[in-house]
């Protein structure tokens, strides 16, 4: 019997284990970096091991350190969540020889499926197809896939459509497979256009049962991740979800697999072939919406298998074709990253988190209004799942449910996930691994999408109301009253580039607003600090706001139907000091905080508009940074191993006016 467990992970993924511990009577450990001190999951553990250290690689993945906290803190079982040393073997063996329960398979099993590339060759030999790949591709091959060997979650992936380009985007590939694994080995498959990526959870016992647990979809994905699941997968023909059903079995009888896993597959949904990708032989993020369909915990079953019980009968194998499902779910990835910028990870305080707690809503968030979100680790703020009657249910609440979702402070996909939830094509069941480009247009800018024009106005009413809470003499005056009404008060704010002025008077009998435009009259019914109602035409709508910041510089988050904006006050009198502050034209700043892998050009040199120059490191994930225009590369600030910060001049191109001749660029 397990009495005390430590999970080896940290935010959502640690609660989500905690919860469970909880109601089994199980006493729960966590272990934080310093980056991580102030996280809920630390507070809502029963003990806390401090890792001395803040990136992964001093601490989440100090296999010696976690040993160590177990043993410090009196555990006798280690759960190692999901990335991380989730899948390694050695950290298994580490935490067997101290002694300790590991909750996940043995480590023979953790080794055959580790490395993609033994991992085929086990489930070919089993009868599970593979992709192959050729070994001498040729252009009739393409596209292909790169692939890394050891790892998952989109690194060290690369689709290459031209043979040219093979030899760079393998390097390219190894690089950030090092980085996120400390394995570089790569592989190429073909890569199959529009293809479905179709997954099964699989749960085995000690005594030889493989119980398999129905079907999830996870194939709306940006630059190879996952961010929308569900189950069960959708639209599959019984022919299809048995034979998918009967190849996870295999594959994972093949290796005698203990605990909770997940084979993966891709669905080619043309043919209804499909082929064997990878198993993750470790719990995986979307395991909720399983739980969902089925009643079950996955996590329970985990501390089950590890004290050596048996499968029981709640663990219903769905092989049989019944159907199996009760309901449909689907769950949702909210990250802290900018769509609109090639999802770049984002960094900052999170000065408000709330998502409504709705019927038929389960949340799994690592963080809580007024944490720090660090480019330290993964950017994934919570997992939101909507469980329903039906699918089109499901992606209705879900989407409901984050459009009143309060997230201010960070950038956030949650924009690009309801535009997914809502897509004809999506509630279509047209689905594939290519879904945001074939069906969604590129994310715009938020600060480029037109707003609703009673957002500002509540904004500056809001301000107005705060200003006039916190006088400390005549606080009988009417806001902004004057004895001869003359021109407006005029407030504006900056959203992006733009800025937009509210002019409005105040009075004894409160707030007339001057129209933006003809037509576009408002009427202010009610105006507080934090909340503002507006009728236009008839029709009433309430914003809530929150601000922060200093006096005259504060930046107002309105959320209302209508969707979030974030607004900063401009001040009436600027800094002079600000006034020469623009970064200098062609300079190329750090999109967000990270380090300096490599720089591919020197000072003086002719670059072209997109070539790289240089390549940052930020969440494992690798992102280069191209000359924006034709020109002279004057100005290079860092080197590799150079910590940036977001903002930071990492190079300045200046524009050419000619068009120089090709001997130029070489």
């Amino acid at each position: 019997m397990i009495t005390r467990l430590l999970v080896a992970n940290r935010a959502e993924i640690a609660a989500r284990v905690f919860r469970t511990c909880r109601r089994l009577g199980i006493e729960t450990v966590a272990v934080h970096s310093d980056a991580d001190a102030s996280l809920p999951y630390v507070a809502e553990a029963d003990h806390a091991v401090r890792l001395p250290g803040t990136s992964a690689a001093d601490t989440y993945l100090r296999a010696d350190l976690i040993i160590d906290a177990a043993r410090h803190a009196g555990a006798d079982a280690v759960h190692p969540g999901y990335g991380f040393l989730s899948e390694n073997a050695d950290f298994a063996r580490a935490v067997l020889a101290a002694g300790l329960t590991w909750v996940g398979p043995a480590p023979e099993s953790i080794e055959q499926m580790g490395a993609k590339v033994r991992a085929k060759q086990v489930v070919r030999a089993a009868g599970v197809p593979v992709l192959e790949a050729p070994e001498l591709p040729t252009a009739a091959d393409l596209p292909l896939l790169v692939k890394a060997s050891a790892g998952g979650g989109g690194r060290g992936m690369r689709v290459v459509r031209d043979l040219d380009d093979l030899p760079a985007e393998l390097e390219r590939a190894r690089a950030e497979a090092a980085a996120a694994f400390g394995d570089g080995t790569v592989f190429v498959e073909p890569y199959v256009e529009r293809g479905r990526h179709v997954e099964v959870q699989v749960v085995g016992d000690t005594h030889g049962r493989v119980a398999v647990l129905g079907t999830r979809d996870c194939s709306v994905q940006r630059r190879h991740q996952k961010i929308v699941e569900e189950a069960p997968a959708p639209g599959l023909s019984a022919e299809v979800e048995r034979g998918v059903l009967e190849a996870a079995r295999r594959a994972a009888e093949a290796i005698g697999y203990v605990g909770a896993g997940t084979v993966e597959l891709l669905l080619d949904p043309g043919t209804g072939r499909f082929w064997f990708l990878e198993m993750n032989t470790r719990l995986q993020v979307e395991h909720p919406v399983t739980e969902e369909v089925l009643g079950l915990d996955l996590v329970q079953l985990q501390l089950e298998v590890a004290e050596g019980r048996a499968l029981g009968a709640g663990a219903t194998d769905t092989v049989g074709g019944e159907p199996w499902a009760d309901g449909h779910a689907i769950e949702v990835r909210l990250y802290a990253e900018d769509p609109a910028r090639g999802h770049q990870p984002q960094s900052g305080v999170l000065t408000a988190f709330e998502v409504p707690a709705e019927p038929g809503i389960r949340v799994e968030a690592g963080f809580a209004a007024g944490d720090a979100v660090t480019t330290h680790y993964d950017a994934m703020l919570a997992k939101v799942v909507a469980h329903a009657p039906t699918r089109e249910q499901a992606a209705r609440l879900l989407a409901g449910v984050l459009r009143r979702a309060r997230l201010h402070g960070v950038v956030t996909n949650r924009e690009q996930l309801v535009a997914v939830l809502t897509s004809p094509a999506f509630l279509a069941g047209e689905l594939s691994t290519g879904f945001l480009g074939d069906h969604l247009a590129e994310p715009a800018d938020p600060a480029c999408v037109a707003v609703d024009p009673g957002a500002p106005v509540a904004a500056a009413l809001a301000l107005a109301e705060r200003a006039t809470a916190a006088r400390t003499v005549q606080r009988g005056i009417p806001v902004a009253w004057r004895n001869v009404v003359s021109a407006p008060q005029r407030t504006t704010f900056r959203r992006g580039e733009e800025e937009v002025a509210v002019a409005w008077w105040g009075g004894r009998t409160g707030y007339t607003v001057e129209a933006a435009e003809p037509g576009a009259a408002l009427t202010v019914v009610a105006a507080g600090p934090t909340r503002v109602t507006l009728e236009r035409a008839g029709v009433r709508t309430s914003y809530d706001v929150a601000v922060s910041g200093p006096r005259d510089h504060e930046v107002v988050e309105v959320d209302a139907p209508t969707g979030h904006v974030r607004l900063e006050r401009v001040p009436r009198l600027p800094d002079p000091a600000e006034a020469g502050g623009a970064a200098a034209r062609g300079a190329l700043l750090a999109p967000m905080p990270g380090s300096v892998v490599s720089v591919s050009a020197e000072v003086g040199a002719t670059v072209r508009a997109g070539q790289p120059l240089l390549v940052l490191e930020a969440m494992k994930m690798q992102h280069t940074v191209s000359a924006p225009t034709d020109g002279v590369l004057t100005v290079l600030d860092v080197e590799p191993g150079a910590q940036v910060a977001a903002g930071a001049v990492l190079a300045v191109v200046e524009a050419r006016t000619d068009t120089p001749d090709e001997g130029e660029h070489r």
